[in-house]
């Protein structure tokens, strides 16, 4: 197992889990996997599918260690966010259910939502919420969750950005059944934009002294007054990263090298 994932209860504050490393070799080779393009693999093995790996070209290696390089000023921002949203995209699908999960990013500078997932009936036919993730690696997550997360949020809940909203769950919905199915893609949309069908996911690197369940509670403090309504619509979940700039120059390192290694050989 990749990550393992424990569930987090904070009353009627939030609920969601926090994700320990299980094995760094094989997130290695996930998020390494995805850098190259290849996330449908990934999220085959992740369901326990023991697909075939896919072709890997020269091409391939060259554009994705590029993916990886620093920012044009030496920071390495924007990267470890991208990494870090891999990160959030695997753990999601380790716990999806019968979610619909949205493909990753594939470049560093993209924007639009962190990542999104829709909430589906055991029988596929149905679609009961849309889950927007909200993904930051930080050193500082308090005053990230105040103020960047919040601010995101609140322009969500106030009906901000909803035609971005309804044009990603139209095109996953798309994705998912095809444009010529019998499957009704604009009347779940209609039903999952609404602000009770609309969910969050909170998605934080945190120091030690967040293993503490009231510090790690007190991280979140606030959400339930940015996103009223019943607990399912707040999820929060954490990952323990103690100093993590250098975590993060080490894990891409070791991401570096596993994709030269599938590098085709002639």
């Amino acid at each position: 197992m990749t990550l393992s994932l424990a569930a987090m209860d904070h009353d009627q504050l939030c609920h969601g889990w926090s994700w320990e490393i299980e094995d760094e070799d094989e997130l290695v080779d996930q998020v390494a996997r995805v850098t190259l393009g290849q996330y449908r693999h990934i999220s085959k093995v992740l369901q326990r599918l023991a697909p075939r790996p896919p072709t890997t070209t020269a091409e391939h290696v060259a554009d994705a260690l590029d993916k990886l390089a620093l920012d044009a000023d030496g920071s390495s921002s924007k990267r470890d966010g991208w990494i870090f949203q891999v990160i959030s995209w695997i753990a999601a699908n380790a716990n999806r259910g019968n979610a619909f999960i949205r493909a990753p990013h594939i470049r560093k500078a993209d924007h639009g939502f962190d990542g999104m997932q829709l909430e589906m009936s055991p029988d596929g036919s149905t679609v009961s919420a849309v889950v927007i993730f909200e993904d930051k690696a930080t050193t500082s997550p308090r005053n990230t969750v105040r103020t960047k997360v919040w601010p995101e949020v609140q322009k969500l809940e106030i009906g901000q950005r909803i035609t971005e909203l309804t044009h990603e769950a139209t095109s996953m919905l798309e994705t998912l059944h095809g444009s010529a199915s019998d499957f009704a893609i604009e009347e779940a949309v209609e039903k999952i934009i609404w602000k009770d069908a609309r969910r969050y996911r909170i998605s934080i690197t945190v120091s030690d002294k967040h293993l503490d369940e009231k510090v790690r509670k007190g991280l979140f403090k606030g959400y339930n007054d940015h996103v009223t309504g019943n607990v399912n619509r707040r999820r929060a979940e954490t990952i323990c990263i103690p100093d993590m700039r250098d975590w993060m120059d080490a894990f891409t390192d070791k991401v570096e090298t596993r994709i030269s290694e599938l590098a085709p050989h002639v």
